[in-house]
């Protein structure tokens, strides 16, 4: 179970715009993530390199700060809101619920839940 400090301290990385020291410094060797609809990725360098590339793709991305963040034993979901501006300047926005598992103080398993249909939508031309 992860103590609030350290939920808190994963939080403040991924709000800081760091999403592969994020995954680096708080994701089990072996973790997972799961998009809506799609087979888990594996493996801890492959989210780091899987994170890495689609930031690789955009001009700026900006974590706007948890709507939520609700802890119960080992299970942590978090309210997040994502705008990606790609590289011709065209803002696009994702919000979605996060659901985690962690083991200890690592997170070994998470799941993200979203509307497929509205998620990245343009929120600025």
């Amino acid at each position: 179970m992860p103590e609030r400090s350290r939920v808190d301290a994963f939080v403040a990385t991924v709000v800081s715009g760091d999403h592969v020291k994020a995954i680096s410094d708080f994701y089990h060797e072996n973790a997972s993530m799961q998009e809506p609809g799609k087979e888990p990725r594996r493996g801890r360098e492959l989210l780091e390199n899987h994170e890495q590339n689609a930031l690789d793709r955009l001009d700026r991305m900006y974590t706007h700060p948890a709507r939520a963040v609700l802890i119960d034993g080992d299970n942590v979901v978090i309210q997040w809101i994502f705008d990606a501006t790609s590289r011709d300047g065209v803002t696009r926005r994702l919000e979605e619920l996060a659901l985690q598992r962690w083991q200890g103080d690592r997170i070994i398993e998470e799941r993200f839940f979203y509307d497929t249909a509205s998620a990245w939508a343009v929120v600025q031309p």
